[in-house]
């Protein structure tokens, strides 16, 4: 099948991960993660998180984010978040159902929010006492919803504003490995300012799976039997074990999303200056979304497909992925300089 730009859910697996899932699949081994590899991983990406913390393999990223909720809130609690947020406009209200608990959205500049917002919505709804719900929980995506990133300096704000009020940082980070490789930074130095992370890796070259990190272990109280009332534990975990144990060897997760963020720089730097053809956000990972007449994007949608940026027609988003090369981004290019 030919590559697209739809989405990084759309490329298949990577190489080394394919290669390691066959590995695994060598004999028996413990079920529900009581194996070798499962042990192995979980080491490893602890390690190069950076500092000590209880990470749970679940199946998927609304599983993880989801699940992060039913962790860390009751009822009466609320989640402060963008209004680009995930958990908002593609999970179904999951996180909700899990929990019966409130989402504070705020709006969104590139689809980042600021310590002033979270100040205002904590103050907001905390005014109202005990006939508001209690804000508990403050979810940010890296990257954003949008392909933003936010520094280590607007991170480090955060985490201060939230300490300040008593909130659990949450991040959802199904590419925060394009975020590393943007800043030029470890992923230790972003996780040090992380509560709760949802981590990715569908996203970067695995076939299924995330998990569940949790760096202030006191919130993992419970979560091994969260995550079977939730529907996520795999009960063959080790074939989510060894590919994140690929992922994580030689620096395979680095080495995917620098292919990401490279190939969508030379697609975006290529396409902005086309009449007709206009970025709404700073390329800063591996999407980019536009603004194009209708017409025009049939007519490159023909070449390499990609998609609506949402309800109304033209905004559209383009997505690359470990997989993409430079000879599929230059040839679109190059079609598209002759249809404009």
């Amino acid at each position: 099948m030919a590559r697209s730009f739809t989405s990084d859910n759309a490329s298949g697996v990577s190489p080394e991960v394919m290669e390691a899932l066959v590995a695994a699949n060598d004999g028996h081994a413990g079920p529900y993660g009581g194996d070798q590899l499962t042990r192995e991983a979980t080491e490893m990406v602890v390690a190069a998180l950076g500092k000590p913390a209880d990470l749970f393999f679940v199946y998927n990223g609304t599983g993880a984010n989801t699940l992060c909720a039913k962790a860390l809130l009751r009822s009466i609690d609320s989640i402060i978040c963008a209004d680009t947020s995930h958990m908002i406009t593609n999970e179904v209200g999951a996180p909700v159902n899990a929990t019966g608990s409130r989402m504070i959205t705020v709006p969104s500049t590139h689809g980042k929010i600021t310590p002033e917002q979270i100040r205002k919505a904590f103050h907001d709804e905390s005014w109202w006492g005990p006939h508001a719900t209690r804000p508990r929980m403050v979810s940010i995506s890296q990257s954003t919803e949008l392909g933003t990133v936010y520094t280590l300096a607007e991170m480090a704000d955060i985490k201060s504003t939230c300490e300040a009020l008593g909130l659990i940082l949450h991040v959802d980070g199904c590419r925060l490995y394009n975020v590393a490789v943007a800043l030029d930074c470890s992923l230790s130095d972003i996780c040090q300012y992380i509560d709760v992370l949802s981590l990715g890796g569908t996203k970067n070259g695995l076939m299924f799976g995330e998990a569940v990190v949790f760096f202030d272990q006191t919130l993992s109280d419970g979560f091994g039997h969260i995550r079977k009332q939730g529907l996520q534990l795999y009960s063959k975990m080790r074939f989510i074990s060894a590919q994140f144990k690929a992922l994580f060897t030689d620096d395979l997760w680095k080495r995917n999303a620098m292919q990401a963020n490279r190939t969508m720089k030379l697609l975006a730097d290529g396409l902005q200056p086309l009449p007709g053809i206009e970025l709404m956000h700073p390329v800063e990972t591996n999407q980019a979304f536009f603004t194009m007449p209708e017409d025009l994007a049939d007519q490159l949608m023909a070449i390499c497909a990609f998609n609506l940026a949402g309800p109304e027609k033209g905004t559209y988003r383009m997505v690359t992925s470990f997989d993409t090369t430079e000879e599929d981004v230059l040839t679109f290019i190059e079609a598209a300089k002759r249809i404009v």
